[in-house]
């Protein structure tokens, strides 16, 4: 059965299992020496909590970070900020889900180099609130109070305020990542990548996003043609990441046979677009092309 735009969607709690094993050590591409502005290599992650609100909604976010160490192991509560100015790059959890359901994508977001919030959605298994914009207009709160951290306090003077910023997410965060390049447009927005998604609406001319979409195209949850049409719809830069014979979510999980050109890709694209790293976009054929996966984009 196919979805059309703003019908009910069908989703289960099992949307989101075994997507909590981050990427680290792992084959994330290091910058070469004419990457300037990008970091150079991975960094150790840090984590802090904040009970946030829009309204009568509860933002519990945890917002993941570079943070001085080695890389690999578990995000460490409260630790400093590494040296440098970091773009953020928010991530959008599934039905069922919160802020550590993806560990694996908001751990490798931040270990690149991003100040990831991942904020838990107070309703996470109500998809009217995805089809009425609540959850996009969550996600536009959660970017205001993130980059209000650079302040004061200890995010001060590390968050990159005037690059734009990233949006990205799986499923129903998927869908409320569409949202903020459609029905709900935050201009703030220089890129998205919708993770199986359905096609939330008309492409809005105030955002100028370069937008990614990932997905299986044997997704039984959320319709692969919708998300073609979400991809046809918008102008370029864009670029469609299609892993043949997967479902709704096995590619974003460790092990899966085509899960490093997930998160290669979801990693080059917000270097690309938040870093200005050329050399990123440069790699993203590469990074997504391989047996069982199928890559398309209009870059310029």
């Amino acid at each position: 059965m196919s979805f059309s735009r703003r019908t009910f969607l069908g989703l289960t709690a099992a949307a989101t299992a075994g997507l909590s094993t981050p990427l680290l050590g792992s084959a994330l591409h290091p910058a070469s020496a004419s990457e300037l502005s990008a970091p150079r290599a991975e960094f150790a992650i840090g984590v802090r909590q904040f009970n946030w609100s829009r309204g009568a909604r509860s933002l519990f976010t945890k917002v993941f970070y570079p943070t001085p160490g080695a890389p690999g192991g578990a995000p460490v509560p409260n630790a400093p900020l590494a040296e440098g100015v970091f773009p953020v790059a928010e991530w959008s959890h599934g039905m069922g889900g919160n802020s550590d359901s993806y560990a694996s994508q908001t751990h490798a977001i931040a270990s690149a180099g991003f100040i990831c919030p991942a904020p838990s959605f107070s309703d996470n298994t109500n998809i009217g609130s995805v089809y009425g914009g609540e959850w996009s207009r969550d996600v536009s709160e959660v970017i205001t109070r993130t980059l209000a951290l650079n302040g004061s306090g200890p995010f001060a003077g590390h968050i990159d305020t005037a690059a734009g910023v990233g949006v990205s997410g799986h499923s129903m965060g998927g869908m409320t990542t569409h949202g903020l390049v459609t029905a709900w447009p935050d201009d703030r927005i220089a890129a998205a990548v919708p993770v199986a998604c359905v096609d939330m609406g008309t492409p809005a001319a105030s955002v100028g996003a370069g937008v990614l979409f990932i997905h299986g195209d044997k997704d039984p949850t959320c319709d692969y043609a919708l998300a073609r049409r979400a991809y046809d719809e918008l102008p370029a830069p864009k670029a469609f990441l299609t892993h043949v014979g997967a479902d709704h979510a096995a590619y974003l999980n460790p092990g899966f046979p085509t899960f490093g050109r997930t998160q290669n890709t979801l990693v080059d694209w917000f270097r690309w677009r938040l870093y200005d790293d050329t050399a990123a976009r440069d790699r993203l054929p590469a990074d997504a092309t391989g047996d069982g996966t199928r890559w398309e984009a209009a870059l310029a």
